[in-house]
């Protein structure tokens, strides 16, 4: 008999258990890169695939246009997680990163809204709701296939790698752009150069195919399979039985939720922000980003480490406390140490918009009629400049106090000029940004997002039995990412474009985060630890 037989099998286990965490695993960043580079790109959107007639509602387009993919993740949770609970995991999540990388490559090459119209926005819309679908169907099949080949000791060790996929993914896709821009230049990169990265994610494709063909099933689809157990309606099955259904909430209220909140205001938002009303050089700022990323990204694994030995609740409870007492702070100290001109401008000169006819639009097309109210706060919200709204004095024409300036109506020159005369100006300074506080200030929230995020494929898996996982898992998840954190940069932007004040949007992941956290600490508890 071979003595060394058993250590061998256990070398070869090993192996092949590294092997099924990085297979899973590089395909799930490849198509977060996908998804993530809409996100970070959105402002160029705003500008070549909607109407030049109002940047502001551009943008609103583009970011709703970004929430859409993420509202039908769970659509694609639903149908891409029966297919799972079905035919197979291995299968499954292949056929959702083809559907991704055809996607994401097809907006390279899209025409914009000058040569073709209201097409263009349709089409964007269309291979963005694509996307949406596919990622629907990526997580859980991901997490279901790596948490059934691990031992129970190390699941949240292991699963953590896929929790790691988004943070990797919107890294890649920020270090992608930031080299790019760099490369192109900041012109050329806004002419064309965005197109390039989508390109890029056809290179991305081909890899993660190959890797995830050399991948076998599941070894607990393949028991159930030759059992003759693999459920027949696993939608049924975890809708109709109330305990699956209650699992499902309570996951998606105290644990899905608040991750999608917090990991979108830790990454999307803030480049919303930056790059945006507080006029901070993108380069600089997906710069910031990148070193942010890199340096939380370990923490991932660290956090589903310490959940296999103090248990996944407890790990993720304290990541939503954290998230929720450290945001207002992190939003309001990111234009101190951004943009200490324009923060120093917006205490010393108060701005006052006063009139009657004034609305807060989503979507302009060349037919809407906006007034000089509207024009003007939309202006001012592309400044950077907060201002307080005023009862109108009886004239529906806008009348703007700049200080000791009143202006009469919209004129965008007029603006400017008075803007400049009391000391605006339109780009933040880049010898005065403080690049370590700054990017400190976004690790705060990834770091946040790491100790939520960590621990939760190997909470997920372990609440649903097989036959219905990889629908019970997919679900909650996207509902939770799709629709709370998928929104939350347009209610943000929303929030900061109707109230004039550019971080009134952080009202939106606090009650979120609150809510959660609340339901988390009541009905929240691990689910016994055992071989799958």
């Amino acid at each position: 008999m071979d003595s060394t037989a058993p250590a061998r099998y256990a070398v070869e286990e090993r192996h092949a258990s590294r092997w099924v965490v990085l297979g899973a695993s590089l395909g799930t960043v490849f198509e977060w890169y996908d998804f993530f580079l809409y996100g970070s790109l959105a402002t160029y959107f705003g500008v070549w695939f909607f109407p030049p007639e109002n940047q502001t509602a551009g943008l609103l387009a583009s970011l709703a246009t970004f929430g859409a993919g993420f509202a039908v993740r769970p659509l694609g949770s639903l149908v891409f997680g029966r297919l799972g609970d079905m035919a197979g995991r291995k299968n499954t999540f292949l056929l959702t990163i083809i559907l991704m990388g055809v996607s994401t490559a097809a907006v390279g090459v899209l025409p914009t809204f000058e040569h073709i119209g209201w097409t263009a926005p349709v089409l964007l819309v269309t291979l963005r709701l694509i996307q949406g679908l596919a990622v629907g169907g990526e997580f859980g099949g991901a997490t279901v296939y790596i948490a059934e080949h691990c031992a129970p000791r190390v699941r949240g060790y292991k699963t953590s790698w896929i929790q790691i996929t988004g943070s990797a993914g919107f890294l890649l896709a920020t270090v992608v752009i930031f080299a790019a821009r760099a490369l192109i230049g900041p012109q050329a990169f806004a002419q064309w150069g965005w197109r390039v990265p989508f390109g890029f994610s056809l290179v991305l494709l081909a890899v993660s195919i190959w890797i995830r063909f050399k991948l076998d099933e599941s070894p607990v689809y393949l028991k159930m399979k030759a059992a003759g157990q693999v459920s027949k309606a696993p939608l049924t099955e975890a809708f109709a039985e109330p305990r699956n259904l209650k699992a499902m909430f309570i996951a998606l209220l105290g644990g899905t939720m608040p991750l999608g909140v917090t990991s979108i205001a830790a990454s999307v938002a803030p480049l919303i922000l930056l790059s945006g009303p507080l006029h901070v050089d993108s380069l600089l700022v997906y710069g910031m980003m990148a070193v942010a990323l890199i340096v939380t990204l370990p923490l991932y694994i660290v956090f589903g480490s310490l959940s296999d030995r103090i248990g996944r609740r407890k790990v993720m409870l304290c990541g939503c406390f954290l998230a929720l007492v450290t945001c207002y702070p992190v939003f309001s100290s990111l234009g101190r140490y951004a943009n200490p001109d324009l923060m120093e401008f917006q205490q010393r000169v108060l701005v006052t918009v006063a009139a009657r006819d004034c609305h807060t639009r989503f979507f302009v097309t060349p037919n809407t009629h906006l007034s000089t109210c509207d024009k003007a706060r939309q202006f001012l919200s592309r400044a950077g400049i907060n201002y307080t709204s005023l009862p109108a004095d009886g004239a529906d024409d806008v009348v703007t106090r700049i200080g000791t300036h009143t202006l009469q109506g919209f004129d965008e020159a007029g603006y400017r000029a008075t803007l400049a005369a009391e000391g605006w100006t339109s780009s933040a300074n880049p010898a005065h940004v403080d690049r370590v506080a700054v990017t400190l200030l976004l690790m705060v929230l990834l770091a946040c997002t790491a100790m939520i995020s960590g621990p939760m494929a190997a909470y997920l898996s372990e609440l649903f039995p097989a036959r219905i996982r990889y629908t019970a898992v997919s679900f909650p998840f996207h509902i939770g990412n799709g629709w709370f954190g998928g929104f939350l940069p347009l209610v943000m932007s929303t929030l900061a474009a109707s109230t004039g004040n550019m971080i009134a949007g952080v009202a939106y992941p606090l009650v979120t985060l609150a809510v959660a956290f609340v339901v988390g600490l009541r009905y929240m508890h691990d689910a016994p630890v055992e071989k799958m």
